[in-house]
């Protein structure tokens, strides 16, 4: 039997990660969204890239939540997207606001599936998505981590002139520019580790236009921000958890005690397999970068406090 994904939101992000899925052929997708017209349209775009893109699944655009029954994933995209000049946390009360009502349907009918969530603040939006839910904390992960480390790699694969699939660079805490952690202390390019190839002085550089990756782009794009990188980062996620491979990523999980901090949701390396994180994983951090860390479970919870 096909695996089922629903992915809420048909804007640019949801549509590619619908795209990049259908692709992938092992699930049936359904795109829903407020709009009407919107993920019926996009859906039948994607559907009839089928004969070329060499897919046989089935992919449905709705606005009735009762299509998205018995999804073993939902993806959350919903929400505003950023603006030049806003913050991620500028998004902070109007996201939490769709995000409650958006898990609390997607949960009422799928009870069994596994949330991932993407809308932004990232981090905090995975508080509310598990409280809205009722889940335990191992069903609902954030993407961030996944989108800042392909980024992190790219910059150095650019710098270093190298392959990017020999790049092996985790990017951890929090999914804002200034909570990010780059972590440093064991970035490798083919196992030569990142300091060595570029010295302090680049690799800072290229820590901090990671840090600044997702406002480069939207001072670039003008009139919203990223969604192909994004989207890419979220169904390897998907992969992972409905193939059950086992793989280790770099997600945003609700800590209880790891890396000293409590009851917070922070990038780190996690297994994703069935049924979502199957084992968060405490690597060793230089003392620079355990401080970083602290700072963004501390950030994350301020945060939280402020929801309405």
């Amino acid at each position: 039997m096909r695996k089922k994904v629903t992915i809420v939101g048909a804007g640019n992000t949801g549509a590619t990660m619908a795209q990049i899925l259908a692709t992938r052929n092992y699930a049936d997708i359904v795109l829903i969204d407020i709009v009407e017209g919107l993920p019926q349209g996009k859906a039948l775009d994607i559907a009839e890239s089928a004969p070329w893109a060499n897919f046989s699944g089935s992919i449905l655009g709705t606005n009735d939540w009762k299509d998205t029954a018995n999804s073993d994933v939902v993806i959350v995209t919903s929400g505003i997207a950023r603006k030049p000049g806003m913050t991620r946390e500028d998004l902070l009360s109007t996201n939490a606001g769709i995000v409650r009502s958006v898990v609390t349907s997607a949960v009422e009918h799928s009870p069994k599936t596994t949330l991932v969530i993407f809308a932004n603040p990232m981090d905090v939006m995975c508080h509310v998505a598990l409280e809205a839910s009722g889940f335990e904390r191992n069903r609902v992960i954030g993407q961030g981590g996944m989108l800042d480390s392909a980024r992190y790699r790219t910059f150095i694969a650019m710098e270093t002139s190298s392959s990017v699939k020999d790049v092996s660079a985790w990017v951890m805490g929090g999914h804002t520019e200034a909570t990010m952690v780059p972590i440093v202390s064991n970035a490798t390019v083919g196992g030569v580790p990142l300091r060595q190839l570029l010295g302090d002085q680049k690799t800072q550089q290229v820590v901090e236009r990671t840090s600044k990756g997702g406002a480069e782009i939207v001072d670039l794009l003008k009139t919203g921000s990223a969604f192909v990188a994004p989207a890419a980062a979220t169904i390897e996620m998907v992969d992972s958890i409905l193939l059950d491979e086992n793989r280790i990523l770099t997600c945003c999980a609700f800590l209880s005690g790891e890396y000293g901090i409590e009851n917070a949701y922070v990038g780190v390396p996690v297994m994703l397999g069935q049924g979502g994180i199957k084992e968060i994983y405490e690597i060793p951090l230089s003392d620079s970068e355990q401080a970083e860390m602290i700072v963004a479970g501390d950030a994350v919870k301020e945060l939280v406090d402020l929801i309405p």
